[in-house]
């Protein structure tokens, strides 16, 4: 029996290491981004019936876990303190450095909202570089201008 879906995600992790499988192979089959496919197997996305079947397929789970990945996640993986993992860590730096640049330029061209996590796509790619490849990442949200009421 599970009691949650981060069971699941265990699961999913678990196949993944066992099998060899890449992130984008599974993409492929759903038929998604592999960055939206990766976050929806680490519980943070809903799949709906047949894609939480393929996603079910792959990995070799039960149809109990297959209903745990259509079930609306709480979302956020993150722990509330400063995170520790190297790769993640820095991420946070960027938004902690660089937070206010973004927040002022967004402001500047758009207005006074916010950029979207919901309609919201992402991706992420090498860039080959002489110097050492470069992670290439490119985030794009729709703006939500706050309204007057």
């Amino acid at each position: 029996m599970i009691s949650d879906r981060s069971e699941v995600t265990k699961m999913i992790l678990a196949a993944k290491v066992r099998k060899g499988i890449r992130w984008a192979e599974v993409a492929a089959k759903v038929g998604l981004s592999k960055e939206w496919t990766t976050a929806a197997c680490l519980g943070q996305m809903t799949l709906d019936k047949t894609q939480a079947g393929i996603v079910g397929e792959i990995f070799e789970l039960s149809d109990e876990a297959v209903a745990w990945l259509q079930i609306v996640p709480y979302k956020g993986s993150l722990p509330s303190a400063v995170p520790t993992d190297p790769l993640i860590y820095r991420w946070y730096e960027i938004v902690n450095v660089y937070g206010t640049t973004i927040k002022e330029l967004i402001h500047e061209e758009f207005g006074d909202g916010i950029m979207s996590a919901i309609d919201f796509s992402m991706d992420i790619s090498r860039e080959p570089d002489p110097k050492g490849d470069r992670v290439h990442v490119v985030l794009s949200g729709k703006f939500l201008p706050y309204k007057s009421y």
